[in-house]
């Protein structure tokens, strides 16, 4: 994927609590009232710039244990994170149209794709595929859909860009689950007690997924 705009503004550090050093991670430490990026009204309002300024980075192969409870976005609707790095997050959907159906983000505010960062983009590729195999494993569920709406005109409803990783369990109902996907149709409530366990069995495979990833990653160069 590539940005339309590679150049950056002069990096404004964030603050020690928005995005803290990768292999660190203190759910006490005090969240920030705003995102990565600025004070603007549409950010402060924006529930995943929230998410993102609520829960710093941590490094995918060793999540902190014991783990933030999803409470801690509260008065927003409860979070499910599965992955927190210093550029992006992603987290249960809470209103899911299959079980696994996740979001993945970058933790600055840019409303749509044309507004990554070629960084952001080039890291939010790579997770892609590391939760998309990760989301099978937890689930057992083989296909599944990577869906980007750009503008309410295509069912774009937070304005802060991000992806759908959708597990497909089946082809029944196939015209109820297209329809849903593209804002026409119900959607329930993700389970509180179902969210936490899936999350969960989630970081678990994405933890496997990188570890394996390195080991063929330094494979590759030992025989170069």
């Amino acid at each position: 994927m590539a940005s339309t705009n590679d150049k950056k503004p002069p990096a404004t550090p964030a603050p020690a609590s928005i995005v803290p050093d990768a292999n660190t991670f203190d759910p006490g430490l005090p969240a920030s009232k705003t995102s990565a990026s600025n004070d603007s009204d549409t950010q402060l309002n924006c529930p995943f710039c929230h998410i993102s300024s609520t829960f710093p980075s941590y490094s995918p192969l060793s999540p902190p244990s014991p783990f933030p409870p999803s409470t801690s976005t509260s008065p927003h609707p409860r979070t499910f994170l599965l992955l927190s790095t210093p550029l992006l997050v992603a987290f249960l959907d809470i209103m899911p149209l299959s079980p696994g159906h996740l979001l993945l983000c970058p933790r600055r505010h840019a409303a749509k794709l044309t507004d990554v960062f070629s960084d952001e983009a080039a890291e939010l590729g790579k997770y892609l595929r590391i939760l998309s195999e990760a989301v099978t494993r937890a689930t057992g569920i083989k296909d599944w859909n990577v869906v980007q709406n750009n503008g309410a005109a295509a069912a774009q409803v937070v304005e802060h860009m991000h992806f759908h990783v959708i597990p497909r369990p089946g082809l029944r109902e196939a015209e109820r689950f297209t329809s849903t996907m593209f804002g026409r149709g119900r959607r329930e409530d993700l389970d509180e007690e179902e969210g936490e366990e899936l999350a969960g069995r989630i970081r678990g495979c994405v933890r496997e997924v990188v570890r394996e990833e390195k080991e063929r990653e330094r494979g590759r160069k030992a025989k170069l």
